[in-house]
């Protein structure tokens, strides 16, 4: 079934995209609404919670909801693990608060007649959980705007659609060139229109799609705006990608290195305003001028980033994406418009910012963009140096510290960082930790492709 166009000429106007609390009333008075779902990003970035009907939910649960706790304490499987300390099997997985966003109400053209509400969750105390990626991500907009400075953010994602199913031998839908193409085989126009339409009406407008090289991978960009409602809006186009893509037969894959050679992004573009003024903004005959805002932000990316990684790169597979010349970057370097750097000065006059290129598609945007402001407010109320710019091939930079080569090496330098507890306290440091031990192990325990591939008959 396509998405419904936002309205037809031959139709009364239909409500689509945001709607306020008194338009979700009205909606559902008019049966345009008769079920809400009330979702919480959990611990992977993946949009989790209860499908409610609609007058129920305006009746009983407008102040909020409960759900089990163990949404924000399993793996990727959503199995229910121990050794967390928010909950577990000695607690006996007990409910948290699921607080609705009433600014974050939204529908879905792909679902009609059903609305999206981003929620936070809470204990039975009224305090909003600490180590939900919504509450991380707003601590440290709090901890900038106590300076003064005001985030602005844009994201852009790249992800690979696949034709088949996983029981199926998966194909790309198409394997030619495609990078920068504007004449797309017609299974892919189908669904790239379908998209921007499905995203127009959900209130998540792309800025701008494009296909990469191999044909295969996508990259899809969005606006700038706030910091939440940028992340808020990327967990409903990851929803609305897999929605569209499973009723065409079509897999999305957002790995960060779905096949050797070929590595998946989420970048980060931000930027730091003061009453509305970009801190990082330079004279138009100056492009390689920094303004001290700006400079203190890169040093604490390039000092902090290193101990924050499973924040922004959370599984085993996360770190082969950093393959030099593959445009993810290899080591923590910074430069002007140069793709081959960790961190890249990009933009022009006012609308000049840093593009954090650090993250790859399996990130969860609020914990990547977190773990980013973090190490910008360490550079800002610290003294981190800034290194020099490189202006070459970066991936030769061989005196600027190298990205971890794996998970293990991610998470000896992230458990015990005092940046990180500073910057996110010991419980979530501890909560993410635990979280990423758990990848290990379960990486550790199984079979891989590439063992048998090399010692089923060989060894």
């Amino acid at each position: 079934m396509s998405p419904q166009k936002p309205h037809r000429a031959d139709q009364a106007p239909r409500r689509f995209g945001l709607l306020s609390l008194d338009d979700l009333r009205d909606a559902v008075k008019s049966g345009d609404v008769t079920a809400v779902m009330l979702a919480v990003p959990d611990m992977w970035g993946r949009l989790k919670g209860k499908r409610l009907n609609a007058s129920v939910f305006l009746d009983r649960m407008l102040t909020g909801a409960e759900a089990c706790a163990y949404i924000l304490a399993t793996d990727v499987n959503m199995t229910p693990m121990d050794g967390f300390e928010l909950t577990g099997w000695d607690s006996g997985f007990g409910d948290l608060s699921v607080i609705p966003n009433h600014a974050a109400i939204r529908l879905l053209p792909y679902l009609p007649g059903v609305a999206l509400i981003h929620a936070d969750v809470a204990h039975a105390d009224g305090e909003l959980v600490e180590i939900a990626p919504r509450q991380m991500l707003r601590a440290q907009l709090d901890k900038l705007a106590d300076l003064g400075l005001d985030v602005k953010v844009g994201l852009e994602s790249e992800f690979v659609l696949l034709d088949g199913t996983p029981e199926q031998v998966l194909e790309p839908v198409a394997d030619q060139n495609l990078d920068y193409a504007l004449d797309h085989p017609p299974a892919l126009t189908d669904f790239i229109q379908h998209l921007e339409y499905a995203l127009h009406g959900a209130g998540a407008p792309p800025e701008s799609v494009k296909t990469e090289s191999g044909g295969r991978q996508l990259e899809v960009a969005f606006p700038y705006g706030e910091s939440l409602a940028a992340c808020d809006s990327y967990t409903v186009y990851r929803h609305t990608v897999r929605h569209l893509a499973l009723r065409r037969g079509l897999m999305p894959n957002f790995m960060a290195a779905p096949k050797t050679g070929v590595g998946s992004g989420l970048h980060l573009h931000l930027s730091l305003e003061t009453d509305g003024v970009n801190g990082f903004a330079a004279g138009q005959d100056d492009k390689k001028k920094l303004t001290e805002t700006m400079g203190r932000a890169i040093a604490g990316l390039i000092s902090g980033m290193p101990h924050l990684a499973p924040l922004y790169a959370p599984f085993p597979n996360s770190y082969k994406r950093y393959v030099a010349h593959s445009f993810a970057p290899t080591r923590f370097t910074w430069g002007y418009d140069n793709r081959s750097c960790a961190i890249r000065v990009t933009g022009h006059g006012a609308g000049r910012h840093l593009e954090v290129r650090l993250p790859g598609a399996d990130a969860n945007p609020y914990r990547a963009l977190a773990a980013a402001l973090a190490a910008v407010h360490h550079g800002i109320t610290g003294d981190p140096e800034l290194p020099p710019p490189v202006s070459g091939d970066a991936y030769k930079a061989v005196d600027s510290l190298r990205v971890p080569r794996d998970l293990v090496e991610a998470l000896a330098a992230f458990t015990d960082s005092k940046i990180a507890q500073n910057a996110f306290g010991v419980g979530v440091v501890k909560h993410y930790a635990h979280a990423a031990q758990h990848e290990i192990d379960e990486s550790r325990r199984r079979v891989s492709d590439v063992e048998l591939e090399r010692g089923f008959l060989l060894a």
